[in-house]
C-alpha cells in the first residue's frame, strides 16, 4: 500500500515532520529511495540549511528527477521551508544558484531595514498569514492564524496565481504557494502548534484519502 515518503537528502527537520504527521494519525516513512519515493500517495521535501548545498545533496542521492516528476504527476506534495524555495528556478543565497525549476521565479533574501531596530533577519518566530486563495492545505484555518517561521529567504513566483498566503515581515513576501496537489510553505507546520497539525492533517487527507483533522484540533 502507498504511502507519505518524506525525502531524505541528508538535510532537514525529517523526524520532527514525521513526529508532526503521526500525531495526526497519518503514518509516513523517512526515505531517501528513488523507487519508494515515486510509487509514494504523498511526498513531503523539508529543508533547513542553505539553498546550495541542499541542492547538491539532492544530485548526490539521485533525487533531483524523481521530485520533478512525483509534482509533474500531481502527487500530493508538501514543501516546508528550504522545500518551497527548491521548487524555483533560482535563489540569490550564495548564487544564483539553480533551483528544480518545477515552478517559474526566485528565491530572494529578505532586505534590510536599518532604520528599524526590531526587525532583524532571519525572521524568526510567530507571525500571521493572510489568504489569497482557498486551497486543501489551509481547510479549516482562518485568515490570520499564526504559524511558525525560521528564513532569510522568500520566494518571488512570477505567476501570482501560485500565491496561497503572504506574511507581512518589513513588507508583504510570499508565505506559502499552491498548484492543484500541490502546497510549499515558508513556515514551519511541524512548530506551528494547533495550526501546523491543522496543515499536516489535511495534507494527509488528501494524499492517503481519509480525514485525519479532528486529530489536530482535538
Amino acid at each position: 500500500m502507498a504511502a507519505i515518503e518524506i525525502i531524505d537528502y541528508g538535510m532537514g527537520n525529517l523526524r520532527s515532520v514525521q513526529k508532526g504527521l503521526a500525531q495526526v494519525g497519518v503514518p509516513a516513512d523517512v526515505t531517501r529511495d528513488a523507487a519508494t519515493i515515486e510509487r509514494a500517495a504523498g511526498v513531503v521535501l523539508p529543508g533547513v540549511g542553505a539553498f546550495g548545498a541542499c541542492m547538491d545533496n539532492l544530485r548526490e542521492y539521485g533525487l533531483v528527477d524523481v521530485v520533478r516528476r512525483v509534482v509533474e504527476r500531481g502527487t500530493p506534495f508538501l514543501g516546508i521551508c528550504l522545500g518551497l524555495q527548491l521548487l524555483f528556478e533560482e535563489s540569490e543565497e550564495f548564487g544564483p544558484v539553480q533551483g528544480l525549476g518545477l515552478l517559474r521565479g526566485r528565491c530572494v533574501r529578505l532586505r534590510e531595514r536599518p532604520d528599524d531596530p526590531e526587525y532583524r533577519i532571519p525572521h524568526m518566530g510567530w507571525n500571521q498569514i493572510s489568504k489569497r486563495q482557498p486551497t486543501a492545505a489551509l481547510a479549516g484555518i482562518d485568515d490570520g492564524a499564526s504559524v511558525y517561521f525560521v528564513h532569510s529567504y522568500y520566494v518571488e513566483p512570477r505567476d501570482p496565481a501560485l500565491i496561497a498566503t503572504v506574511t507581512d515581515y518589513g513588507g508583504e513576501f510570499v508565505s506559502s504557494i499552491t498548484r492543484d496537489t500541490l502546497f510549499a510553505c515558508q513556515f514551519h507546520p511541524e512548530k506551528s502548534q494547533r495550526i501546523g497539525l491543522q496543515v499536516l492533517a489535511n495534507f494527509g487527507a488528501l494524499a492517503l484519502g481519509t480525514s485525519a483533522a479532528s486529530a489536530a484540533t482535538a
